[in-house]
C-alpha cells in the first residue's frame, strides 16, 4: 500500500512540473521615442506602478544615460482597448560616466548597462565589460522620482568575476545580465551557465552597504542564454532562457548528442529559440525548470527585459528582431 502512495505522488509531482501555463502574447504600442532601436534595452523592473526601462547606455557610442518609466495604468487601458497612448517619462542616470572612467582605468572595458532591479529607493546595475575584462560590475544609485534622476553612487563599485573556460578564456560578450533582489538580498546570473565545470551566480546578502563581498552560488548545468530574472516569491524565480544562432555565439550551440540540441536543431541547422523558466533556490544551490515556450514568431527576437505583471510577464527586446525597433511584449495568463 505505502508503494502505490508513493508512485501515486510521485505521478502527481510529475505532472505537476510538467504542466505548462499558457499565455496570449499582446504586443504593447510603445511611443517612438520609446520604440526607437538605438536605445538597445536590456532589462525591466517594476517599481511603484511603474515599469522601468533599462537602455544599454553605451557611453562610447555616446549614448544618453538613461531609464524610461512607463505607467502601468495607462499600459493596462491599451490592453483593455480602452486607450492606445502609454504615458512615460524618462528618469536621467548621473555620474555614469565618472564610474566608466574608473572602470576603464582598471583596464577593464566599460561596454554597457544590462541588469536592472530595485530596492526601494535604490537602483542597481549590472555592468558588461568587452569580452577580455576578467570583471564585470555592480554600482547602485539612488533614484529621486520627483527630479526624474538616478545618482550613482561613485563610490559603490563591486567586481564580479567573470566565469572562465578551462583554457581561462571568457565566453564572447557575455556579462551578468540577469538581477533581480529578494529578501533584502540580490542574486545576479551569467549569461552563460553551460560549463563542463562549475556553473554559478553571485548572492549579495546585503547590497546596502560597503564593502559587499559576492558568494558564490551553484547552479544547475543550463543551456543557452539567461539574459534576465524576476523573484516570483517563495525562493523561486522566473528567467528568459534565449538561443541565438549566430556564428558568434556557437559556445551556446549544444551538439546533437546533446539532449537540449532538438530544441535549437532543425534538419541540421541552428534556430533561434526562447522560453521562459522556473529557477529555485534551495540548500544553497539554483536548480531549474521549464516553464513556457514562446511562439515560434517571437523566437526571432532577442529578448533581454523580464518583469512579472497580473500572472503574467512582459518582455523586452533590445534592438534586434523582425520588427526592427524596441518591442514591448506582455504574455498574458489565459
Amino acid at each position: 500500500m505505502k508503494y502505490f502512495l508513493l508512485a501515486a505522488l510521485l505521478s502527481t509531482s510529475l505532472t505537476t512540473w510538467a504542466q505548462k501555463p499558457q499565455f496570449t502574447p499582446r504586443t504593447i504600442s510603445l511611443p517612438q521615442e520609446i520604440a526607437d532601436r538605438n536605445n538597445q534595452f536590456s532589462g525591466l523592473f517594476i517599481r511603484g506602478g511603474q515599469l522601468f526601462l533599462l537602455g544599454e547606455s553605451r557611453l562610447q557610442e555616446r549614448a544618453e544615460a538613461k531609464v524610461y518609466a512607463v505607467d502601468l495604468a495607462s499600459i493596462d487601458g491599451q490592453l483593455a482597448q480602452k486607450s492606445q497612448e502609454v504615458a512615460y517619462k524618462k528618469y536621467s542616470i548621473r555620474n555614469l560616466d565618472k564610474v566608466r572612467a574608473h572602470i576603464d582605468s582598471l583596464c577593464q572595458v566599460y561596454e554597457g548597462l544590462e541588469g536592472l532591479t530595485m530596492v526601494g529607493n535604490t537602483a542597481y546595475f549590472t555592468i558588461e565589460t568587452t569580452t577580455p575584462s576578467a570583471y564585470c560590475y555592480l554600482i547602485k544609485g539612488t533614484v529621486d522620482d520627483a527630479g526624474a534622476t538616478i545618482t550613482i553612487d561613485t563610490r559603490y563599485l563591486v567586481p564580479l568575476a567573470k566565469p572562465a573556460l578551462t583554457d581561462g578564456s571568457h565566453i564572447h560578450n557575455a556579462g551578468f545580465e540577469a538581477a533581480t533582489g529578494y529578501n533584502k538580498s540580490l542574486l545576479l546570473l551569467f549569461e552563460y551557465n553551460y560549463f563542463t565545470h562549475d556553473n554559478y551566480a553571485f548572492r549579495i546578502p546585503d547590497a546596502t552597504d560597503l564593502p559587499d563581498i559576492p558568494q558564490y552560488v551553484p547552479v544547475a548545468r543550463l543551456p543557452f542564454r539567461v539574459t534576465d530574472l524576476v523573484y516570483e516569491g517563495k525562493n523561486r524565480f522566473t528567467a528568459i532562457n534565449y538561443f541565438y544562432n549566430g556564428d558568434d555565439d556557437q559556445v551556446y550551440r549544444t551538439p546533437a548528442p546533446d539532449p537540449n540540441a532538438h530544441l535549437v536543431l532543425q534538419d541540421g541547422k541552428y534556430q533561434n529559440y526562447c522560453r521562459l523558466i522556473s529557477l529555485r533556490y534551495k540548500r544553497n544551490k539554483i536548480s531549474w525548470k521549464p516553464l513556457f515556450e514562446l511562439p515560434r514568431e517571437y523566437m526571432t527576437y532577442n529578448w533581454e527585459g523580464l518583469a512579472a505583471y497580473k500572472s503574467g510577464y512582459f518582455l523586452m527586446n533590445d534592438k534586434y528582431g523582425p520588427s526592427n525597433q524596441s518591442t514591448l511584449l506582455y504574455l498574458q495568463k489565459r
